[in-house]
């Protein structure tokens, strides 16, 4: 049975008992009701909706008049909230003003709130007058009634053990519905018709960085922000248009990718579901870019073989024909040709690098040391006249990249600039952390800036501005490379008006590299355990074996002090080391993978985009290569 059904009969079985009856919880909000609350106070509906404040019921039953005549009603309206704020068992019976007579019993929960019961007691008061007035004369009245009130007071204590077991079960039902929804990695909340939440968990701020934890009450725009709000808006009403729908969007203010689900509530408001899914989109992205140049490989690898066959026989024609006396203009046409002739042929070598099935090798990289060994690879190049600034904003981030695509991709960045400014000027490489989400290279310029045609075809392949000095490859084989890595670029003028290019990368810490100390070894083959072991050992390890995922999951969960987890890919079972890896908790030590699989192999390229995989077999120089430095040896 699902949980709204469940509640259905819950309040189906609540409206069948007497007495009014209202649950309230620790922020003074109501969490359930009956309709004879409603109709013993005859209140507005708005009052009896989960998250409404009991201060507001309470003001307006004062201003209706069930106190009697109140002269101060804010400070009757505040009495009440502060004895409610305590907590209290309590009891008492009042007159309301209609002459009815009511007792109140309230009782407190064990996570914050109370349970009240209202009984109408009119009936028994008058039994109870008339029996003092009349007892000499009404004996036997007298006794019937007593009997009467016996027999009432008995259905009326069975009737409240009914309720205290019904108030029982929905405080533990309660609980575990709050327990596992505080457990899921998800953003799950209610929102009412006027768009104010009526029920979270409290994980916004983990999915959406910066908002708050506690939005019960407050409007989503309020939450949310204005961008983020704008986003979602149209998708909200159509939930309350009655149509569901699944979207995605990116929240500038964190600079996370959320996916959410939005359900329509028969009753009203709609039900959200948001995840973040920033690392599955980068993910995505990279995967869809692999797919696109391999397509482009297969598409332009015969044409480049036939190409290359055509250049070919025109250098030596033309080679053969500038060795004949052909007379001073013929040279001047044999040059020409042999000068478009070396262009194509540089023109496929382009073309060959960009589709080339190059695959991203990401591996721990100190940015510090990344940035000033750049600097030096391209200080020969730029000149005396031509200053290159690093401005390393990262404060010394040890991350995963692929040191040898980044290197190509910034000194194409650098020396496109260095022509930007015509052999003299300034140039600034700017690196930011992006709210611990992308890593943002800028590189930037004091020359010129680029022309409206550039800002609109930069990124095109064969757009250059460069005449025939150029191939126009150079932007379009960055704009490749960092998409394969599920990265961004833009192309804009800075604010001084020079060229700017930045490279939003996704943001990896890479992890330290261990101390000796306890490593897990995973391994199914226990030949290989064997080999590893002391392979493990040489290096200064004590060494802990599982042979499955399910092994090693408890080893980790039971063993304090590990250093070093290295995991196969392949193991025991159905799951893999990858699934061992992604199941790890934050504070595991460093995991690295190890594998007989090809590279290319599916597995190994999703292990080697999470961690350094070492290819089966392996020596000890590799390993202590990977242990020292956490990366694999070039």
């Amino acid at each position: 049975m699902d949980y709204k059904t469940r509640n259905s009969l819950t309040q189906a079985g609540l409206n069948l008992i007497q007495q009014a009856l209202s649950i309230y919880d620790e922020d003074l909000r109501l969490v359930l009701s009956n309709r004879q609350f409603k109709d013993m106070f005859s209140l507005p509906s708005e009052l009896t909706l989960a998250g409404s404040r009991f201060e507001t019921t309470i003001r307006f039953l004062v201003e209706s008049g069930e106190y009697g005549e109140v002269t101060d009603i804010d400070s009757a309206v505040r009495e009440r909230v502060a004895q409610a704020q305590t907590f209290q068992p309590h009891y008492f019976e009042r007159r309301r003003a209609n002459g009815r007579v009511i007792s109140v019993e309230g009782a407190p929960l064990p996570q914050g709130g109370w349970v009240t019961v209202y009984t109408d007691i009119t009936d028994i008061k008058r039994q109870e007058t008339l029996l003092r007035a009349r007892s000499a004369e009404l004996s036997g009245q007298v006794l019937n009634h007593a009997e009467d009130l016996a027999a009432a007071n008995r259905k009326l204590q069975a009737t409240n053990a009914a309720l205290e077991e019904a108030r029982r079960e929905l405080t533990q039902m309660e609980a575990r519905i709050r327990l596992t929804t505080e457990m899921m990695p998800a953003h799950i909340a209610h929102i009412a018709v006027d768009r104010t939440y009526s029920y979270s968990n409290r994980r916004l701020s983990s999915v959406m960085p910066g908002r708050p934890s506690n939005i019960l009450g407050l409007h989503m725009a309020d939450v949310l922000g204005a961008q983020a709000y704008a986003a979602v808006k149209p998708y909200v009403d159509s939930a309350f248009a009655g149509r569901a729908s699944v979207f995605e969007f990116t929240d500038e203010a964190s600079s996370r990718r959320i996916r959410t689900a939005l359900t329509p509530d028969t009753d009203g408001g709609a039900y959200i579901l948001s995840t973040d899914v920033t690392e599955e989109s980068q993910t995505r992205a990279a995967l869809s870019q692999s797919r696109r140049r391999q397509l482009a490989a297969q598409v332009t690898s015969g044409m480049a073989h036939d190409f290359s066959n055509l250049l070919t026989i025109i250098l030596g024609a033309q080679s053969r024909l500038s060795a004949m006396d052909l007379g001073p203009e013929a040279q001047q046409l044999i040059r020409a040709t042999l000068s478009a002739a070396h262009r194509g042929g540089d023109l496929l070598n382009g073309l060959a690098k960009m589709t080339a099935d190059r695959r991203p090798a990401p591996a721990p990289v100190d940015l510090g040391a990344f940035l000033q060994e750049l600097a030096v690879l391209a200080g020969p190049t730029l000149g005396e006249d031509v200053a290159l600034v690093l401005d390393d904003r990262t404060g010394g981030a040890r991350l995963m990249l692929d040191a040898s695509m980044l290197q190509d991709s910034l000194l194409n960045l650098i020396l496109n600039a260095k022509d930007a400014v015509a052999g003299r000027g300034r140039i600034v490489l700017t690196a930011t952390n992006v709210k611990d989400t992308w890593l943002d290279l800028t590189v930037e310029d004091d020359g010129p800036g680029f022309s409206p045609a550039a800002l609109d075809h930069a990124l095109d392949p064969f757009f250059t501005t460069k005449g025939d000095e150029g191939t126009g490859l150079g932007l379009s084989t960055v704009y490749d490379m960092t998409q394969t890595v599920g990265g961004r670029m833009k192309v804009a003028n800075g604010v001084s008006g020079g060229g700017q290019v930045s490279l939003m990368l996704p943001w990896r810490a890479a992890q330290p590299a261990p101390e000796p100390g306890l490593a897990l070894l995973v391994e199914d083959s226990p030949d290989l355990r064997q080999n590893v072991r002391a392979l493990l050992r040489a290096e200064g390890y004590s060494v802990i074996e599982a042979a499955s995922v399910e092994e090693a999951r408890s080893l980790v969960a039971q063993v304090p002090g590990l250093t070093l987890i290295l995991s196969d890919i392949t193991l025991e079972g159905s799951l893999t080391g990858i699934d061992f890896f992604d199941s790890l908790p934050p504070e595991a030590p460093p995991c690295y993978m190890m594998t007989s699989l090809r590279p290319d192999h599916p597995l190994h390229v999703s292990a080697a985009q999470r961690t350094p995989v070492l290819r089966k077999p392996f020596d000890a120089t590799a390993l202590s290569h990977l242990l020292t430095h956490g990366a694999l040896p070039e």
